[in-house]
């Protein structure tokens, strides 16, 4: 059976606040584990209003605090924002407190605009990113067994947890391919490159002591509802959040509305389906045939949907419903 999992951005829409967001998350976590979900992951951004999960390590923290065996973890952490030994000892943590149940993933995008990343660095240089292979290594070594090292990761070393590289370009594939960890690819928003990055991945993939084969996790939005059409209005949340970031509208979760052809170009409509095409949007038998066909082409080891709405019912409810489609 394909392994699901959830990764959430704890969404903050517009007339809610942040509290309730983090309320929301973990009602969110609680039922993906009760429903047999894999993990849940959650992603670092900033300066982003509609998005809660800035301090990604502390609201896993509390998402541990609230779940009793599902996998928690990163999807992930932008590497070049932070010194990778305060990352190995902020995880380090959260396996201590919640067991082997801990995941960091690793994405070498800063996850912001140019003066939010100015903001969050002391010393920044403009390719910092260019390290981020040399920093994954190190992170590595932190969560490795104890070693010669003068500097330890304290929580963190001998936890071998497990890490992932994040990437929407054939960047990360190679990087993932050649250090033998698993791969997770952001189809939910930069489909672009899906097939080149998987092809690179899969063929250039060396067995490491983490991952013995090519191990693929791809990330897809998913809304179900009664019927197509109300699947559709719920959806124009994201249509519109995603609008409104081409535009340079940074606000909240926007509300659904009835009519989104009436708020955009064709140039503008085209432009944000794109990103959005790995999307499965209506009832249950609607969606089990997009997935069905997303699986045929693309082949993943495993699934991560996410559901960046404004409805915390229709999250629930489409997490519900995707737990029984056929899976096999």
């Amino acid at each position: 059976m394909l392994p699901v999992s959830v990764l959430d951005l704890s969404p903050v829409g517009i007339g809610s606040s942040i509290a309730e967001s983090f309320h929301n998350s973990v009602v969110l976590a609680q039922n993906a584990e009760a429903l047999g979900y894999k993990r849940i992951w959650f992603a670092e951004h900033h300066n982003m209003p509609g998005i809660a999960s800035a301090a990604t390590s502390v609201l896993l923290c509390h998402i541990g605090h609230h779940t009793q065996h599902i996998r928690i973890g990163a999807g992930g952490i932008m590497l070049p924002n932070h010194a990778p030994l305060a990352i190995a000892e902020q995880f380090g943590t959260l396996n201590t407190l919640f067991g082997d149940r801990i995941d960091l993933g690793l994405g070498r995008a800063p996850g912001s605009d140019p003066t939010t990343i100015r903001a969050m660095r002391r010393h920044h240089h403009l390719h910092e990113e260019e390290h981020f292979a040399d920093e994954v290594v190190d992170m590595l070594n932190y969560f490795d067994n104890p070693g010669h090292s003068h500097v330890q990761a304290i929580p963190g070393v001998g936890t071998h947890i497990p890490i992932w590289i994040l990437g929407s370009s054939t960047y990360g594939a190679n990087l993932a391919a050649h250090l033998g960890l698993p791969y997770a690819f952001a189809s939910h928003f930069a489909p672009q490159l899906l097939p080149q990055a998987l092809y690179l991945y899969r063929q250039n993939f060396k067995p490491s002591k983490h991952l013995a084969k090519p191990y693929v996790m791809l990330a897809v939005n998913v809304i179900i509802a009664d019927s197509h059409e109300e699947a559709q209005y719920h959806f124009s949340s994201l249509q519109q959040a995603f609008l409104n970031t081409r535009r340079g509208i940074h606000t909240q979760i926007p509300k659904p509305i009835e009519n989104i052809q009436a708020i955009w170009s064709e140039s503008e409509k085209l432009s944000v389906m794109h990103s959005l095409s790995c999307s499965f949007i209506g009832t249950t038998e609607t969606v089990q045939m997009q997935l069905d066909l997303f699986r045929k082409e693309y082949q993943p080891d495993e699934l991560i949907i996410t559901q960046l709405i404004h409805d915390q019912n229709i999250r629930l409810h489409t997490l519900h419903q995707f737990k029984t489609l056929n899976l096999d």
